[in-house]
């Protein structure tokens, strides 16, 4: 395939055969990932710089192995050690990294719309690592190839996400890949955290968690933000737990190989039961191993395509 996109901002510009090219390529690289010496050349030569202004663990150092592994040369910039503690504007410090000519910039940003409003204005590939509540569509990448190396289809699946659907990305991009791909959407959670026009959405929805989770093949358990509590948005923390936390007697008539799944980091006994995020069922370590290969997929694919998208 001639990988025809200059910038990642969004799950929704990739068709499901773009989106299955990416899982095809992160299996190779998943390949590679699994052997003594875990490096290829063929990105030497390559820059990246990792602009994360939102903390993170899984996806930084993804991004920063996977760049390493591929033999690109990566860079790390946060906001506290980047001109932006400094007041400089976002637009500013954009047009001074790309004075340096990177080949692609990895950004994580607390504004939605971040990502976009640097691609529209640099030469290099933007990837997009989460903007605000928006989208972040290398987790749900990553999601679907964990599960994909699990079904190798998602016709006829149903997946279930629970939790923190408004102020969610992961949930949003989420939606957007399963349903290209054919699976049937669930999402789960209380009124005060279901976005305003969640209607809109191709999804079923639920408000009872054990209910949500009949007959399905995969749930999803969201980070639950702490400081939505303290914005009334959610009742006593141990009544959510107690409610929305997913716990084995949620999935006793969810299919017999139902997988679980969290994009991390776990609050456990809040979102998810200990037993459960450490079951035979549970593929959240997968998503850490996957987030690797398919964040070298999509370096791969970005900065050695040959064609600017129209």
């Amino acid at each position: 395939m001639n990988w025809r996109h200059k910038d990642l901002l969004h799950i929704g510009q990739l068709s499901a055969e773009e989106i299955l090219h990416v899982f095809a390529t992160a299996a190779r690289f998943a390949e590679v990932n699994e052997r003594p010496v875990k490096k290829v050349p063929v990105l030497k030569g390559k820059s990246v710089v990792l602009f994360f202004a939102e903390a993170s663990t899984r996806t930084k150092t993804s991004f920063d192995m996977a760049g390493k592994r591929l033999s690109a040369d990566t860079f790390s910039l946060a906001k506290t050690t980047s001109s932006l503690q400094k007041g400089e504007s976002l637009k500013d410090t954009a047009l001074t990294l790309q004075a340096m000519r990177p080949d692609a910039i990895v950004i994580r940003h607390w504004q939605s719309g971040a990502a976009e409003f640097l691609a529209q204005r640099l030469h290099c590939s933007v990837i997009n690592a989460g903007d605000g509540w928006h989208a972040h569509p290398t987790q749900a990448l990553l999601d679907g190839f964990t599960l994909f190396q699990v079904w190798d289809s998602f016709v006829g699946k149903t997946i279930c996400i629970v939790g923190d659907i408004a102020h969610s990305r992961v949930a949003r991009s989420d939606v957007e890949m399963f349903t290209a791909l054919g699976a049937r959407v669930r999402i789960c959670a209380p009124r005060t955290l279901l976005p305003a026009a969640v209607s809109s959405w191709p999804v079923e929805i639920f408000s009872d968690v054990e209910t949500a989770c009949l007959g399905v093949d995969a749930v999803i358990c969201l980070r639950l933000q702490l400081e939505r509590q303290q914005a009334g948005l959610l009742p006593d923390l141990r009544e959510y737990a107690r409610i929305y936390g997913l716990a084995p007697r949620h999935l006793r008539q969810a299919a017999d190989t139902v997988k679980i799944m969290h994009p991390g980091p776990i609050n456990r006994g809040l979102e998810i039961s200990a037993e459960l995020a450490d079951s035979g069922a549970s593929l959240i370590l997968d998503q850490v191993t996957a987030g690797v290969a398919v964040r070298m997929a999509l370096l791969h694919l970005f900065l050695t395509r040959t064609q600017v998208a129209a």
